[in-house]
């Protein structure tokens, strides 16, 4: 036989078994239940990031002054507010803090109630004006420099304890008060006070140090819609605001991280209106095509609050946010102006109103919360809110 012959042969042999395979094949797709192969599915690319919003309480309770009944009781009252934030002990307070961020580790964290305690001399001009914005326009700027307290200060300081944890990504100053306080506790010598008291309440967004944490296009500003109570005859505005970034974690897609402060005082619909400000209008921070992760005191929820409370975090929901975090346990809050650990009990939370918000849920899926800080740690609540954080799945 020839090599020609042998090769034809060859080939016709290949051919027939060729065939026959396809036969069976064939065979084996059409007869029931016959096993098929299972298309292949990519995995989604996705990084986990971790936030957190936490109210750091601003150390006392500022109701008693708002409702003063004439100039000498509100000066009294502002005395027992700076009384109060001694015994509330800010210091302390902030160990207790940090050890919660440490050990939830949040990538990013919103934080509220940021305060900033100063005195000065009586300076009656400032507090007559009704606010140290609307002082210094008129030339009476508000004189108290010398710092008691500043919150962000003393809680980065714990934070970065030997090694540096976080960074401040960007600080939005809200409402901005001075006035004349007894803080003496005797009227007899200085009816018009001892001193002045001010507070400049802060908003703030901090970022986890060596974590792949990356930040840029950082914003800020404040609601045009404000609570503006008239405080012995004096029309005080109270402002109020947000705080924003553009984030990437671990290789995650790019996001939006929001954090705000929703007014607590006033009829419901000022929060309300202040949360529609989020999203609808020029320069609105969630107006945007990332995802956005919204955190903060709402001071509203759909479910553990009742009436027009429910106003703010409705119209959020109906701009698309979804609910992030968890409410077993309740986070909010302990029901006294004083936090030493005598004071106020873990059945005092019984509402939700610090949110972990998103919107965009086809690239966002909440994996876990937990709240934090509902027991008193070295002889004080760590605040009169607890914390809340949620891990969060970013899908590209």
């Amino acid at each position: 036989m020839s090599i020609l012959n042998q090769t034809r042969r060859g080939g016709r042999s290949r051919y027939l078994a060729a065939a026959l395979l396809a036969l069976a094949g064939a065979l084996l797709v059409a007869l029931p239940g016959a096993a098929q192969a299972k298309p292949r599915h990519h995995k989604r690319k996705h990084a986990d990031v971790t936030v957190m919003t936490r109210n750091l309480y601003l150390g006392a309770d500022l109701g008693p002054a708002i409702g003063a009944t004439s100039i000498p009781d509100f000066i009294e009252k502002n005395g027992q507010i700076l009384r109060d934030v001694d015994t509330n002990n800010f210091p302390v307070r902030a160990k207790g803090l940090a050890k919660e961020i440490l050990k939830r580790k949040p990538d990013l964290v919103g934080l509220q109630e940021v305060s900033l305690w100063r005195i000065g001399p009586v300076n009656l001009g400032a507090a007559a004006t009704g606010g140290c914005r609307k002082a210094k326009a008129a030339g009476t700027p508000c004189t108290a420099t010398t710092v008691k307290y500043d919150y962000l200060k003393l809680l980065l300081k714990r934070l970065n304890q030997g090694k540096k944890r976080y960074r401040v990504v960007r600080v939005q100053r809200q409402f901005d008060f001075e006035a004349p306080a007894d803080y003496d506790g005797d009227s007899t010598t200085n009816p018009l006070g001892d001193l002045d008291g001010r507070l400049t309440m802060r908003d703030a967004i901090l970022a986890r140090v060596g974590a792949g944490v990356h930040t840029r296009k950082a914003r800020s500003g404040n609601y045009k819609t404000l609570y503006q109570p008239t405080i012995s005859g004096i029309e005080v505005p109270v402002h109020r605001g947000w705080v924003s970034v553009n984030a990437r974690v671990r290789r995650s897609r790019s996001f939006r991280f929001i954090d705000t402060h929703l007014e607590a005082f006033g009829d419901p619909t000022i929060r309300e209106a202040q949360a529609k400000e989020l999203y609808k209008g020029a320069g609105a921070p969630a107006k945007t095509r990332l995802p956005v992760i919204l955190v903060g005191d709402l001071n509203s929820d759909d479910n553990t609050v009742s009436g027009g409370d429910r106003l703010a975090y409705n119209a959020l929901k109906g701009a698309g946010f979804r609910d992030r975090a968890t409410e077993k346990p309740l986070s909010c809050c302990v029901k006294s102006s004083i936090l030493t650990d005598d004071q106020g009990s873990k059945s005092d939370f019984d509402h939700h109103i610090d949110q972990i918000l998103t919107r965009d849920p086809g690239k966002v899926k909440l994996v876990h919360s937990a709240v934090s800080g509902r027991s008193p740690a070295n002889g004080y609540w760590d605040s009169d809110h607890a914390g809340v954080s949620s891990k969060l799945r970013i899908f590209r």
